[in-house]
């Protein structure tokens, strides 16, 4: 049994907490009194005024003259009170997201509003060193680009496909990059001169939702994304639930086909990856080209080269191509049924799809919402909340900015 360790808290650490109490409240409430902030955060109307006053002076709160009272309740005679408001663009944070040959690079407020974003190609057999080098190169030249000082940058957040150790900030193992123990804080960190934060790239996306986006006031959530693989963030009251060595959240190596089932990068078959993700979507639609080479599908994707393989696919489900659809239905079902056995282990209230789950939703959102509810335990199926993200495409650059930002910001530690 591993040793209980307990931990005191010093003055100093207790005006942090109280800090990050107030910077919590009003990126959640927007504008409030004093006197609202001292009875939200249960704290004294003395201790709230010389937090406010510090972080005024700082420049990263600034008082304004309204929304300082309840609805319905009538103005106090006298002097009104004055609210108090997060100056969105007094500090920002980079967010980098690594996916499957691609980059991300975006600058954001405090609201994790992008300033300012790009992308970038990379080539997977490339060593990572060399990716790396690529990264820290465009990240000097978007935050020079982009005129924002270093003294207002918090630092880097950095989501990475594959598997990370969320102490040793490593990346332990990315199958679909061929990346093994890779320093990638160490590597940002020394380079650009700013402190840097990695996790799981599904991780952050599970972070950027639930204090900027559709989690916000969840207590559990489950992010599950799909592209070149799959993967679930799961997050309980605020924080990423792990598992005891990082790896909880494999959604993608879940076996559903016991018998019969592809064999998977992981070295098992039958798991949910070799049914759902982007690879796998679109071999079935080559095979269903080739067999009907005068069908919808076919001709979309000779005639529309203006949209991804992917979009093609899921134009020719949306413009009649029966085989098409039954074949994404089937990719949603198998879906369906791993967040139907996700629901009876975790019991979220909430499970948000990102990647190709979010880029097809009006394909597979129908679908999987029946499964999950014809096949969870005692109904749970039918309590839990199935959507996609709120994000977009965005999901992957402003999940990594949230980590910047939760991390350096409003959970530092």
């Amino acid at each position: 049994m591993a040793e209980k360790k307990f931990q005191g808290t010093n003055i100093n650490n207790v005006k942090l907490h109280n800090q990050q109490v107030v910077l919590l409240s009003l990126l959640y409430e927007g504008s409030l009194s004093r006197v609202q902030l001292a009875k939200k955060a249960e704290l004294s109307n003395t201790t709230i005024t010389n937090l406010v006053g510090e972080l005024i002076q700082e420049g990263i709160l600034s008082e304004d003259g309204g929304n300082e009272l309840e609805p319905n309740v009538l103005r106090p005679v006298g002097r009104p009170r004055t609210g108090v408001h997060l100056v969105p663009d007094s500090r920002y944070a980079v967010g980098v997201h690594i996916g499957v040959g691609l980059f991300r690079i975006a600058i954001t407020n405090l609201y994790n509003e992008i300033l300012t974003n790009q992308i970038y190609n990379f080539d997977i057999n490339e060593p990572a060193e060399k990716v790396l080098a690529q990264i820290v190169e465009k990240i000097e030249a978007i935050i020079s680009e982009s005129g924002v000082g270093h003294n207002k940058i918090l630092g880097v957040g950095v989501g990475a496909s594959g598997l990370v150790d969320a102490r040793s900030k490593i990346n332990i193992l990315a199958p679909n990059l061929n990346w093994h123990n890779v320093p990638i804080q160490e590597y940002i960190q020394n380079a650009v001169n700013l402190p840097v934060v990695v996790d799981n790239n599904v991780h952050a996306m599970a972070i950027g939702e639930t204090y900027f986006g559709a989690a916000r006031g969840v207590d559990s959530m489950a992010f599950v994304y799909g592209r070149t693989g799959v993967g679930a963030g799961l997050i309980f009251r605020g924080q990423v639930f792990r598992g005891s060595t990082t790896g909880a959240g494999e959604i993608g190596h879940m076996i559903l086909l016991m018998r019969g089932g592809e064999p998977c990068r992981c070295g098992n078959s039958g798991c949910l990856e070799t049914l759902v993700s982007e690879p796998i979507i679109l071999r079935q639609a080559e095979n269903i080209a080739r067999r009907n080479p005068k069908g919808v599908l076919a001709k979309i994707i000779n005639e529309r080269q203006d949209l991804t393989l992917l979009d093609r696919v899921f134009n020719a489900a949306r413009n009649g191509d029966e085989e098409v659809h039954r074949m994404l239905n089937e990719r949603a079902y198998y879906l369906g049924l791993a967040l139907s056995n996700l629901v009876n282990l975790f019991n979220p209230e909430l499970i948000l799809l990102g990647g190709i789950f979010a880029q097809g939703k009006d394909l597979f959102l129908e679908p999987v919402i029946h499964t999950v509810r014809e096949t969870a335990f005692g109904g749970l199926g039918e309590k839990v909340r199935v959507e996609p993200t709120s994000f977009g495409w965005r999901a992957g650059v402003l999940g990594a900015a949230a980590l910047a930002l939760v991390y350096y910001f409003y959970q530092q530690e």
